[in-house]
């Protein structure tokens, strides 16, 4: 059974050891994340050439996505090393305070704005959720605070506020410099951290296509706000491509036991509105350190997966974990026994919405019979832009659908598309009589089907037309 739900891996230190990178390639990884939160611009550009190398290599399509930083905001440094902040005393974040002078009663601060944003009586989380402080006073430059919650506290740890709102504009000079590595390498996808106004997503894209890339933009969701209200969060969804339910800073903000709520109904919304969507953050924490998942992660990637999550992302597990290669495996494993149930293999996902184009309307009504036809064994899409193949893969279903683009870009987007396989195909080489047969041909020579099944192709009547698909087929392998 073909995996459906894809794999995206973290690169980094761990994938930088001699074959490592070439194993999660043959093992089947479908988007290799460039995070720009670490390493340096050679570094990416590295990493990103030798993905494109060895997909060359197998044969395969890959998708690189780039991770913008985005505004953390941050603590600075300790001059002395981590510090052991005990319940009950005082400590102070100072925008005043040098970067480097931190000790256990106060520490600098790299967003020099957060004393406006703070009040008395606000809980103030840092580090993920391992320290948290309550606000007592407030100065133009100092928050002074009482510890609630003790812990260790070392350089440069997050800081979030339980609720959100810490504004900060998304993009910063930072994510600006990384765009441009990010284009000069040619990712797929884009992904802007910490949004709160669909109006940085368009800023995001606008940047990406002036310096000439056509990267689709994923929007992170990590911000309460962003969740706060369901028109603010369609918006978000709608001015992206993809969104990201980022359950490290977003878990801090609204509280993990608003979480799991929370990200099934983004999966849901973002399939609702044709849009793909990663599940990411600890979802294999483990085995960083440990060779096998605990249950508990093994039903957490189930769990996405059983929901219609496009993807599930490993972070630290590949990038700097012992044991990349097995986590990969792992989580592959576990999204092909949750693909298993039936209950996720056909839907009535759309099957009361009005379509408003005919390409939209024409792959509901492909996927539709594909899952009403007893002998369909496969959807072929003949595509310019990816559009109808991300619509298909939007309505549950058990059958594969092949994206057959004669566009390189067209076959590495896909390759975040649930349900999706991308195939090198110009359809401009055949007449519109001989089409159907070469499709059908390129299936059987991948042994993909068999003789008597039947295999649903949608095309457009208009060869190399973007939007133009209008007819579909029920052809029957000979």
């Amino acid at each position: 059974m073909a995996r459906r739900t894809k794999i995206v891996a973290t690169l980094g230190p761990a994938t930088d050891e001699p074959g490592v990178l070439e194993q999660l390639v043959i093992a089947g990884v479908n988007v290799f994340r460039l995070n720009f939160s670490h390493g340096t611009a050679a570094d990416h550009i590295r990493r990103a050439q030798q993905t494109r190398e060895l997909a060359r290599k197998y044969e395969t399509w890959v998708a690189l996505m780039g991770d913008l930083q985005g505004p953390k905001i941050r603590i600075q440094n300790f001059a002395e090393g981590p510090v052991h902040l005990r319940q009950g005393q005082a400590f102070a974040l100072d925008a005043a305070l040098h970067n480097d002078a931190g000790n256990n009663v106060e520490v600098g601060i790299d967003y020099k704005e957060l004393p406006s944003f703070c009040r008395p009586g606000d809980n103030l989380v840092l580090d993920d959720g391992r320290i948290r402080l309550q606000v007592e006073n407030v100065t133009a430059t100092r928050v002074e605070c009482s510890v609630i919650m003790a812990g260790i506290l070392s350089n440069k740890k997050g800081i979030n506020r339980l609720g959100g709102g810490l504004a900060a504009p998304a993009l910063t000079a930072k994510d600006f410099a990384d765009m441009q590595t990010a284009a000069d390498i040619g990712v797929d996808y884009i992904a802007v951290s910490f949004p709160s106004k669909p109006e940085e997503i368009v800023q995001a894209r606008d940047h990406m296509r002036k310096l000439k890339s056509q990267a689709c933009v994923i929007a992170k969701i990590e911000r309460a706000e962003a969740v706060a209200s369901k028109r603010l969060l369609d918006d978000i969804i709608n001015a992206s491509d993809a969104i990201m339910v980022a359950r490290g800073d977003l878990g801090v903000e609204i509280g993990d036991a608003e979480l799991i709520g929370v990200q099934k109904y983004m999966i849901q919304r973002a399939r609702e509105l044709t849009r793909c969507v990663i599940t990411a953050t600890q979802m294999m924490e483990s085995m960083i350190e440990s060779p096998l998942p605990t249950r508990a992660e093994i039903f957490d990637v189930a769990n996405a997966v059983l929901d219609g999550t496009d993807a599930v992302m490993l972070s630290a597990e590949t990038a700097a974990g012992k044991y990349p290669l097995a986590s990969v495996e792992a989580m592959a494993r576990t999204c092909i026994g949750a693909e298993k149930q039936p209950s996720i293999r056909r839907a009535a996902h759309r099957m009361d919405h009005e379509f408003e184009r005919i390409d939209e309307a024409i792959a509901m009504s492909a996927m539709f019979a594909a899952n009403h036809l007893e002998g369909v064994a496969a959807v072929i899409c003949l595509t310019e832009s990816g559009s109808t193949p991300l619509w298909m893969s939007r309505l549950s279903s058990g059958l594969p659908i092949y994206a057959f683009s004669r566009h390189l870009h067209v076959r590495r987007r896909v390759a975040l598309y649930r349900g999706v396989t991308a195939i090198p195909f110009d359809s401009q080489e055949y007449t519109p009589e001989q089409l159907s047969a070469a499709a059908l041909a390129e299936l059987q020579r991948r042994e993909l089907v068999e003789p008597g099944n039947y295999v649903l192709l949608t095309k457009g009547s208009l060869a190399g037309k973007h939007g133009g698909t209008d007819g579909l087929k029920i052809l029957t392998v000979p």
